[in-house]
């Protein structure tokens, strides 16, 4: 089951990576703006449209491989979806990755590779209660509220990507959360059931919400500010998620050392090809 999960995730983090390519595509093609009306903008857009397809592709992986393994081990396999991305960036640029992109990629992928290994995260339950939910709600909510009012306010470019792309995160961690629950009670209880829990609702609107954040961080500045706080924040939240509601446990002790080793070369990675692609702001451009 563990391995299943593994699968799904990967296929979903580069499902999810072609999406977020051909939306940075659309999102550079469209005036500045924000909220509905740039949803309606890239709607009329082709590339949108398919990076959309890509999400939607992702979602379903996503709800396979949660079904099938815990949270603290599917959302940090979406760390991939980075190098995915820019890998399946490369070719709509006409370039190719330079010799310190694919060492880069190696550090995230062997930085990911030993800090599951080392962790071992494992799955108590697939629900939670109410007393666990609120707080999490409470939290998680509130901070994409104050991100997204410090984006509003006039600072720079990178600043403001930055944030939404923290805040979508967030959200992308919060859905995870959602979508495990409903899912589970899909797979437990059936079709009413899943259409009659307030998670399946609640998935579907923090969904939508975490969509909107990432095209609004797409198109306020460039990739190498919004997607590191994307995929790192997604994989932090996630883990704090699967811990606080669902009693997930990864190893501790002496396995510390190797979680942290880990978690450091896929930072480095992730920083180091934001920086190595050529004109990464323009990756879809």
């Amino acid at each position: 089951m563990t391995t299943l999960a593994a699968l799904f995730a990967i296929l979903g983090a580069a499902s999810n990576a072609l999406g977020t390519v051909f939306q940075r595509k659309a999102a550079s093609t469209v005036p500045s703006g924000g909220g509905l009306r740039l949803i309606l903008a890239l709607a009329r857009k082709p590339a949108w449209l398919i990076g959309i397809g890509g999400v939607v592709g992702a979602a379903l992986f996503q709800a396979l491989a949660l079904l099938n393994g815990p949270i603290a081990l599917v959302q940090p396999l979406f760390i991939m979806e980075l190098p995915f991305a820019l890998l399946f960036a490369i070719p709509l640029l006409h370039r190719r990755l330079p010799g310190a992109g694919w060492w880069a990629v190696a550090g995230v992928v062997g930085g990911l590779s030993l800090l599951l290994a080392a962790a071992a995260p494992t799955g108590a339950r697939d629900q939670a209660s109410m007393a666990r939910w609120i707080p999490a709600l409470v939290l998680c909510l509130g901070a994409v509220g104050v991100l997204v009012a410090l984006a509003r306010q006039k600072r720079s470019s990178l600043f403001r990507a930055a944030v939404l792309g923290s805040a979508s995160a967030i959200s992308n961690a919060l859905t995870a959360a959602l979508l495990k629950s409903a899912t589970s009670t899909f797979a437990d209880d059936g079709l009413g059931a899943f259409l009659s829990t307030w998670q399946t609702y609640g998935f579907a609107v923090t969904g939508v919400g975490a969509v909107l954040l990432l095209e609004n961080a797409l198109q306020a500045g460039s990739l190498a500010a919004s997607q590191p706080a994307l995929t790192i924040g997604d994989a932090t939240v996630s883990l704090l998620l699967g811990v606080s509601l669902f009693g997930e446990s990864i190893r501790t002790g002496w396995w510390l050392v190797p979680e942290a080793i880990g978690a450091g070369l896929i930072v480095w990675g992730v920083l180091r090809l934001t920086r190595v692609v050529p004109h990464v702001r323009d990756l879809a451009g």
